[in-house]
């Protein structure tokens, strides 16, 4: 079992940024790919970053490449989302995944192991 806490959500202006935290406890935290993800009202949850477990990799959904970083550190147990040039769009409960399935790393139903979400709500 992994325990994931996010934090680090909260209220901010379009064009402004955020930093998300999730804390992972429990099982061997470096053995998993971690991913973020994001759903907001009557949409779909829809992935948003991964990052390999030695953290040498990282993925990107289109919509946020180039403003969003994921990274991790291992010896804190924690991975980040850096959130820059946030858009009124970016609005969504935003929740940490960590990876124990085959599939692709874009898809959620490969992440057995999921946090309680922290709400990102960008105002215009």
């Amino acid at each position: 079992q992994v325990q994931l806490v996010e934090s680090g959500g909260g209220l901010v202006q379009a064009g402004g940024s955020l930093r998300l935290s999730c804390v992972a406890s429990g099982r061997t935290f470096s053995g998993y790919v971690m991913g973020w993800f994001r759903q907001a009202p009557g949409k779909e949850r829809e992935f948003v970053a991964a990052i390999s477990w030695s953290g040498g990799s990282t993925y990107y959904a289109d919509s946020v490449k180039g403003r969003f970083t994921i990274s991790r550190d291992n010896a804190k147990n924690t991975v980040y989302l850096q959130m820059n040039s946030l858009k009124p769009e970016d609005t969504a409960v935003y929740y940490c995944a960590a990876k124990n399935g085959f599939g692709h790393y874009s898809d959620y139903s490969s992440y057995g192991y999921w946090g309680q979400g922290t709400q990102v709500t960008v105002s215009s």
